[in-house]
């Protein structure tokens, strides 16, 4: 048993490192993450929203350091029910997002790794069954060090915590796994290979009956068991298989219900200056927009905006900031994916992206 323990520690301390550092890679996207949760469609906690990213960012420090702590053998007790405690919230988590069919993705690992919600509750459930081993054996859980270099440790490893935090949060993720990195072309990205398998749906039709909202398989109407009496409501199509999808796909830049997205991303010298909500855009970032702009059109470049809020937004915005440049539509969703800042610079030569850069670093981006 003494084994056994040994190795659960490695395994559930070695996990929980790397897991809140991919996380603590990019705390923006797990935020994002952690506000779908919130939304009113799943756990319903809409006052925690506007708190998602301090939220995410105490957990993935927690997690962390948590992590090491139990490697070394610091307060086994404290850490191991606080291993416990947390891994019982995330099974439950990861349980309803597979169940309810309401998170598609948990963010475990940010986007180094997707795991669908079943695969995610697995293994929460294989972590809780290492981390009640070693509750039941905390007395094997030694210290590995003195108590000095046992607090040196912990005490460095949060101090880490907080500055690969504040860098990232600061500039942009040490380490881009999104499908929208530095060097991705756009058009290759959206492209479905040939003989890729399709998703395959099934229509579902729903009718009143007898005052409640009935569904229909298309065969059940075409063999004529819909009630004469009943009343059609809707029609929609139901998942049957997931068939092949491209890494990038809902990219769009539209304007006045007219597609750009062709022209724009064959321009051989594109700056996108990203903000998917602009009444959440920084004020400090938003003042640099317009001195940018200027330089970047001298230097030949197209300079577009992109934002998924509305035109009355978007006008108010430009007549506050005195912008010269036009924002294009694009899916809130999709702009987050692609920057983590708000706003954010992105530079594109014919589709491919050649640099990101956060606000802060505005005066860093290379115009050639």
């Amino acid at each position: 048993m003494k084994i056994i323990t040994h190795i659960s520690r490695i395994l559930v301390g070695l996990l929980f490192i790397i897991s809140g550092l991919i996380k603590l890679n990019d705390p923006v996207g797990f935020s994002f993450k952690l506000e779908e949760y919130f939304s009113e469609g799943v756990l319903n906690l809409p006052f925690l929203m506007p708190i998602a990213l301090m939220i995410a960012v105490f957990v993935v420090i927690f997690e962390v350091v948590l992590g090491v702590m139990l490697l070394i053998g610091f307060k086994p007790k404290f850490t191991v029910w606080s291993l416990f405690l947390m891994i019982v919230f995330f099974t439950f988590l990861t349980f309803y997002s597979a169940y309810f069919n309401k998170v598609t993705d948990c963010g475990c690992f940010g986007d180094a790794l997707k795991l669908t919600p079943w695969e995610s509750f697995t293994k929460d459930i294989i972590l809780l069954v290492l981390i009640l081993i070693l509750l039941i054996n905390l007395k094997y859980i030694q210290p590995l060090f003195g108590r000095l270099a046992l607090n040196i440790t912990v005490l460095a490893s949060y101090i880490f915590c907080l500055w690969m935090a504040y860098t990232v949060l600061m500039h942009l993720p040490f380490i881009d796994f999104r499908a929208y990195a530095e060097g991705t072309n756009i058009q290759k990205g959206m492209e479905i290979p040939a003989g890729a398998q399709m998703s395959e749906y099934e229509m579902i039709f729903i009718y009143k009956v007898n005052g409640l909202d009935t569904e229909f398989s298309q065969d059940d109407v075409m063999a004529n068991k819909v009630p004469e009496t009943a009343e059609f409501v809707d029609r929609k199509d139901k998942l049957i298989t997931q068939g092949y999808v491209p890494p990038i796909h809902d990219f769009t830049i539209e304007l006045d219900g007219s597609d750009y997205t062709e022209d724009m991303l064959n321009e051989p010298k594109l700056i996108m200056l990203i903000s998917y909500d602009l009444t959440k855009a920084e004020h400090d970032g938003l003042n640099e927009l317009e001195d940018f702009y200027q330089k970047a059109t001298k230097k030949g470049y197209k300079v577009i905006g992109m934002t998924s809020s509305d035109k009355s937004i978007i006008d108010q915005i430009k007549a506050e900031y005195k912008f010269s440049f036009d924002y294009y539509f694009c899916d809130a969703t999709t702009l987050k994916t692609i920057e983590r800042a708000n706003p954010s610079i992105v530079v594109l030569e014919k589709g491919t992206i050649v640099e990101k850069k956060h606000f802060n670093d505005i005066d860093k981006v290379t115009l050639k």
